[in-house]
Formats: C-alpha cells, structure tokens, sequence
C-alpha cells in the first residue's frame, strides 16, 4: 500500500478511534464499501448509536459495529436465543453462520416477525448474542437458485471475507489526481437493442455499467460489448454495476471474471439472484444445442462471490471518487437506475438502464427524483411508438383469449422469463376469478416458475396492491390454484383441449415457446400472443411482422420450414420499457433536469426520430439539454 493511500486510512482509523474508544475497538476493517467496527464492550453499541451515526457523517463512509469474536456467545446457544426471541409464527427455516464477519444468517417464512417493530427484535439478537442478524425471506414456492445461492455463499465465507477487505481498500484509497474530468466510453447498446455496456471514467477510477449480451445472435463480434478497448484493462476496472437481470444487460459479467476480473458487482438483492439463473439457465441451453458458450459456471460462482447487493436509496461508495445509489426503474423485479455521485459533486450521473414510467399490476412507477443530475444516460427503446394504455391493453387481451377459447383453440403467449410472465400472470389469474375468461387450464413452463418463486422472496420490492395482498393479506396471486406448472414442451397440451400456455422464452429465441409454437402455429384455431419487445432478427420478429413460413434451425442442425396459419396478435401495453409519451413525461419531470441527455437502447431509427423529437417544440420537455446519439466506442467528456 502506497502512503498516501495509507494516509487516507488512518485518518479513518484515528477518527473512529478516538470517538468510540468506549467501546474497546479490537480492530477496525474496509469490508468492500463498509467500514466494520469489532469492538469487546458491543452491548454499549446502541447507547453510542447517534454517536457512531455522527461519526459516520463526518467521514461520508457507511459504519457498522460488530462484536469481536472472543465475545460472540457460542453457535448453539445463539440458535436457541435466536429461537426464543423471536415468536414462532415467523417460521424460521434455516440459521447459518459466517464466522469470518460475524453476521448470523435468519430465513423466516415472515422475516418482519424477524425484525420486530422497529427492528426491535433484530436489536435484541445482537445484544443477547452479539451476532449480526441477517434476515432474509423464505418463499411459498421453494427456490432453488435462491437455496443454491444462499448454499454457496455460506460455504465460502472465509473467501468472501480476503476479497471484501481487498475492495475495501481500494475504495478507500487517497485520492491521486487534482484533475478532474469524467468521460463516457459506448461499449454496446448504443443505436441497438442489445449487449448494453457503458464505461464511465475519472482520473481516478474506471466503473463498467451493465455487461449484457446480444439476445438477437447466436455468434460474432456483435454477440458481446466491445471489451478488447484499452481502454477496459480489467485490472484497472474499480467496479461493476448492474442494473438488472435481462441478459442484454447481465449476460456477460461472467466473461470478465474468466479474463481476469477481480473486483466487485454491486446490484440489487433479487437481480443477483435472477442473473444467476438466467446465465447458469443459457449455458444449459448452449449445451443442448450444441454450442459453446462464453463461459463456464465456474465463472457464474464467482460472480455471487464477489456480489454486493445493495437496497434502493441506498448509497455506498464504490470508488475513491464515485458513490452509487440505486431507485427503482419500474422494469423488472429489482431493476434500478444507477446514480454516480462522482468526486465532490463534481458530477452526477443517472443511467436509467430499462425504466417503465408509469404503474403496472408488478411493479410502481420508475422514481424521477434525484439528488443531483448533470447527465443522464437514457434508454430509448420505444422512443417511436406510442403504447395502448393497461386498460385497453387488458381489454384486448380477454378478448382475445375469449375469442380464442370458444373457438376450441389454444393461446400462446411467449413471455420474458422475468418481468412480462409474472405481469401476465397476476392480470390471466385476476381475469379467470372475476369471470372475465371462460374457465381453461393456465398451464405455465420456462423459467418462469423459478422466477416466479424469486418474486416471492422479495414481495416488499413489488406493486403496493400485490405488495399488500401478499403481505397483509395473506393472497398470494402467484399460487393462484389456477396455475398448472409443466416441466418444459408437453405435445398433448399443444394439441389437446383449449388453454392458455405461458413459456419462455419472450422472442422466440429458445427455450419452450418454440416447441409449442412450432406444434401450434399450423392451426388456424390457435393464437400467439406477443406482450413484449422482439428484438430485430429474432423468431418473435419474424412471426409478429407476419412471415410464413418461418426458418428454425433444429438442434440437429437441419433447418425446418414451419408454416404460420395460427392467429397473430401483438400487445404493447404490457411492456416493461416506457413508450414515447412516458418517455416525454420523465424527461418533462426529472428532477433537477439534466444539462446533457445520452440516448441508448434502442434502434438507431428510434433514438435519431426521439432525439429531433425531443430538440424540437413538439417535445414540450421544458427546457432543452444537450442531446447526444453516439454510436459504438464514441467517448464523450461530459465534465
């Protein structure tokens, strides 16, 4: 460690030091962006709490007491506290340990019960036990990535520990430059849909934002960002920051663990969980079909190993110079937008990654307030069309199902794994026990079950109406009686009595879908319904644009020729993206509005039709910021 870097630390150290020195510090750490406190007297920590909270503001760095290890009362005693305080209506499943952090890991059934008022009851095990409770949700529809996560990351605690301290001490280096410049690299997603990666850079330090894959092709240089720049010497990379699960924006992170990457992921809780299995879920499907993929489960592994979850609202640093907060984006289970304090204020960054501005069954409204904002990154994937409202939307959509039924038929509906199949799910469930659907089997496959039961690990993350249906009211639509879950392609219900079929994957691009729809699709009685973006170059595409025959490559490899009579309905009002009008309405209510507004994530038509748009009178946005539409691997200095 150079001196200024250590310089820097021992200011921190001395500080906390001599204001808790009460408390016998035994020693003090950089666990990634927190800074632990093991003190021998932690039964005076909440007497000191507004201290420590004081102290804390005075260093800008978040602080956590802990107990030193010699006091820690002994594992099995801890359980039975544990089980003492906290009544049994919570259910508690499971309780590990992490010796190497000191935290005691609590799975509950009703992880609030858990907590207590307050955080009551969470405050109680610590000062009876001296652990630090973590407190996590035990689904209703059993998970088992969330089992085989939870599994792994307890199983290597002592490794998990060496690298938390080495991001420590990188974040919490000396600042080096006096220069002060921030520069944005397009690495992809820029003028397409697809392979999102933004490099963000200081004198300081260098943050990747989103690493995704092209979901629209199978190989060549267009599959993945452009990584090869020198710019992206993945030992001088300080973080990566992920948005949320979809694999256009996740997909690759593995990949950089294999070339070398050592350092940090920082994103949400369910995200975490979702990429994992959406990657561990496309190198099984690269398998079958005979391809290799980019990289291995090895590399999925050490991923979540070097995971840092974070809450909304939350800020954390992550570099000398850069502090990531995460709001809610509306899109997906745990998406976020991504807000960079950089340096002292120098300037602030929003990346909206995919947002829904506006209300669904799901999920709320993406947030639109902020701290600061001198740029925003935007995406702009519907930045042409203007979305049928959710009334109408849900109105087209019992009609057709209706139409589709009563004349014997089945509905597909190819569904994204994350987001669009759990949306269809709560309105299909709400239809058919209002009667606003003739009764059938609602038959369900793909990852959206396991999906599905990640939802329900997190339903504090949801709508308000779900979020208290599950929470209060003890009626989860998600284990509606009405769903019949399929393991895969079942050629008696594509063939069999009239239904309703949910299967991933959303473009056609894999997965179970296909299967059905190549049995369904040469009967005129039947009807695909499309409730989600199809990238171009997908099958979706092919179908929604009316193509018949289409081409699909079997995993022989021999091309088979599938004629398309069955009935073609497209839904846009369902979409997890905002249309051109919401669009509008967040750049209109964006607070404080941005001087400069980078557009990615869409078509080049789109983002060059929305940016005129936007320049223009019609835009009627309030005010006009410097609009930019770069292309792949232009670099803009915006500070």
């Amino acid at each position: 460690m150079n001196k200024l870097a250590s310089s820097n630390r021992i200011r921190i150290i001395s500080t906390i030091y001599e204001g808790l020195k009460e408390l016998e510090i035994s020693r003090i750490e950089f666990e990634g962006p927190e800074i632990a406190i093991y003190v021998k007297k932690p039964a005076m920590a909440q007497e000191k709490i507004d201290l420590v909270r004081k102290i804390a503001k005075e260093l800008k760095k978040r602080l956590v007491i802990k107990a030193d290890p010699s006091v820690r009362k002994d594992k099995d005693e801890t359980k039975e506290i544990i089980k003492n305080e906290v009544p049994q209506e919570a259910q508690i499943s499971d309780i590990k340990f992490d010796d190497d952090l000191g935290e005691v890991l609590i799975k509950a059934k009703k992880p609030g019960l858990v907590i207590g008022k307050g955080g009551s009851i969470q405050q109680r095990i610590f000062s009876d036990t001296f652990w630090r409770a973590v407190i996590i949700r035990e689904p209703p529809i059993r998970s088992r990535i969330l089992d085989n996560i939870m599994e792994h990351l307890y199983s290597e605690t002592e490794y998990r520990s060496d690298i938390l301290h080495s991001f420590g001490e990188r974040i919490h280096r000396e600042l080096l430059f006096k220069d002060r410049y921030v520069r944005i690299t397009a690495l992809g997603g820029f003028m397409e849909v697809g392979r999102s990666a933004v490099l963000v850079e200081t004198p300081e330090s260098k943050v990747l934002l989103d690493v995704g894959l092209n979901p629209s092709v199978n190989g060549g240089e267009k599959l993945f960002p452009k990584l090869d720049i020198d710019q992206v010497d993945l030992e001088d990379i300080d973080a990566v920051v992920i948005t949320h699960a979809h694999m256009d924006h996740s997909g690759m992170i593995p990949y950089l663990f294999k070339y070398g990457y050592e350092g940090p992921v920082y994103t949400t809780s369910p995200t975490r969980d979702i990429m994992a299995l959406m990657q561990l879920d496309g190198l099984d499907i690269a398998e079958k079909e005979g391809r290799p993929g980019p990289y291995s489960a090895k590399e999925v592994r050490k991923e979540l190993l070097h995971t840092i979850t974070l809450d909304y609202e939350e800020v954390t640093d992550i570099a000398p110079d850069i502090r990531l907060t995460f709001y809610n984006a509306g899109h997906i289970l745990g998406s976020a937008m991504a807000h960079l304090h950089i340096g002292d204020g120098t300037h602030n960054i929003v990346y909206s990654g995919d947002f829904k501005y506006a209300r669904t069954r799901l999920l709320d409204r993406a947030n639109s307030d902020f701290p600061k904002v001198d740029t925003l990154i935007m995406e702009t994937t519907y930045g042409v069309q203007e979305q049928s409202n959710r009334e109408e939307s849900e109105a087209q959509l019992m009609n057709v199902i209706n139409n589709t039924l009563s004349r014997g038929g089945r509905v597909l509906i190819p569904v994204l794994a994350v987001g669009r199949g759990q949306e269809i799910m709560l309105i299909i469930n709400y239809m058919m026990k209002n009667k606003m659907i003739q009764q059938a089997p609602i038959y369900v496959t793909g990852l959206v079950d396991e999906v599905t039961a990640i939802h329900n690990a997190y339903p504090e993350m949801l709508s308000r109406e779900v979020r208290e249906e599950i929470l209060y009211k003890d009626e989860n639509p998600f284990t509606s009686e009405l769903f019949k879950r399929i393991d895969g392609f079942k050629e008696d219900i594509a063939t069999g009595e009239p239904s309703i079929i949910l299967a991933t994957s959303g473009m056609l691009n894999g997965g179970p879908a296909v299967e059905f729809f190549k049995t369904m699709a040469p009967d005129p009685k039947n009807t695909i319904i499309f409730v989600s973006y199809q990238a171009q170059g997908t099958l979706g595409r092919k179908v929604r644009d009316g193509q018949s025959p289409v081409s699909i490559i079997n995993r022989d490899g021999r091309v088979e020729n599938i004629e398309v009579r069955m009935e073609r309905k497209v839904i846009d009002g369902f979409s997890g993206h905002s249309d051109r009008n919401q669009l509008v309405s967040f750049l209109r209510n964006i607070n404080p509005r941005p001087r400069n507004v980078i557009l990615n994530h869409g078509e080049a038509e789109s983002i060059s039709r929305f940016s005129s748009f936007i320049r223009s009178d019609r835009g009627r946005i309030g005010y006009r910021p410097n609009v930019y539409t770069p292309s792949i691997l232009d670099s803009l200095r915006v500070a």
